[in-house]
């Protein structure tokens, strides 16, 4: 695997770890697609440093987790500003 590839995994787990992040807001932040943050923490990290991919899956399961309650309140929040 490429030096920068391994770089790029860490720092996208650092990232999301630090800031509590979604893949999402991960992607935008390094100016990739959710697919490669996906695929560096789950498949990438795990070969290179398999605690800090632990970490990092333990923030984003807790973001899925929650996703459907962020979805709602961004529903809820946009139908308000449409009717106010």
């Amino acid at each position: 695997m490429k030096d920068y590839i391994e770089e790029r995994a860490i720092d996208i787990a650092n990232y999301i770890i630090e800031n509590n992040a979604t893949v999402r807001q991960t992607a935008k932040a390094f100016g990739i697609s959710k697919s490669t943050v996906h695929k560096d923490v789950t498949d990438r990290l795990s070969q290179i440093n398999p605690s800090l991919a632990a970490d990092a899956r333990k923030v984003l399961d807790v973001n899925k987790s929650e996703r459907h309650i962020r979805g709602g309140l961004a529903t809820k929040e946009k139908y308000l500003h449409m009717h106010a």
